[in-house]
């Protein structure tokens, strides 16, 4: 409740001082909606883990069985970060094609230079979701795949986009990409920082993790101004 007081508060006095726009509501609702998504998709995930186990009887084979059932995650199942991680890649990717379908109808050169912006805008992003899914169990192939699969995302965006005749812009402003957005600072706040708050303490690995997050920060930055 707290958390939602303090978004919804933050969010109501961006607004202090100036003109209200339906618009920069719609954003900022729909940012919420994407934490809220989220949150409400690993809970459940969770809640349904955790109760799997109370249907055994006896607690021998109830041990037995989480045994059992700890050995076969632990080959088979990825982390449910790495879940919400592929949902939040592929919902991006389709919020990117749309941007690609729309530059498109505007005309050839601006689809190209739309292509090549994004393109570049997705190779560290790529090795970042590449990196998550490693780190939520997959192996590095299982994991390219994985990574391979949500591009379909990006495909079916532009198709559909193309479709629509260049309504993809309203759409990727209005809705999509809020709500893509609100899943990654989800992501990114639950499930990354806190492994690298549980991780070493070393000053020397601390200064290298700080520093990389600032990196990816002014990386991001630096391709947005050329977007």
């Amino acid at each position: 409740m707290s958390s939602g007081g303090t978004g919804g508060h933050s969010h109501s006095h961006s607004h202090d001082g100036g003109e209200h726009e339906p618009h920069d509501v719609t954003v900022g609702l729909g940012v919420l909606g994407g934490i809220i998504t989220f949150l409400v998709v690993e809970k459940t995930v969770r809640l349904f883990d955790g109760g799997h186990s109370h249907s055994h009887g006896a607690e021998k084979k109830k041990s037995d069985d989480k045994q059992k059932k700890k050995a076969k995650d632990k080959k088979e199942d990825i982390k449910i970060a790495g879940y919400l991680n592929l949902a939040a890649d592929f919902t991006h990717n389709f919020t990117d094609g749309l941007a690609i379908g729309a530059s498109y109808i505007a005309g050839q050169n601006i689809g190209l230079i739309t292509t090549v912006t994004i393109f570049l805008h997705e190779i560290p992003h790529e090795i970042g979701d590449f990196a998550i899914l490693v780190q939520s169990g997959c192996s590095r192939r299982k994991a390219m795949m994985l990574q391979l699969l949500t591009a379909f995302g990006a495909v079916s965006g532009t198709v559909l986009s193309i479709y629509l005749r260049g309504s993809g812009d309203s759409v990727v402003s209005s809705l999509i990409l809020p709500f893509t957005a609100g899943g990654f600072i989800y992501i990114a706040t639950v499930s990354v920082i806190p492994e690298l708050l549980e991780g070493s303490n070393k000053f020397s690995q601390s200064i290298k993790e700080i520093v990389a997050l600032l990196a990816g920060v002014y990386m991001m930055v630096l391709i947005a101004q050329y977007e």
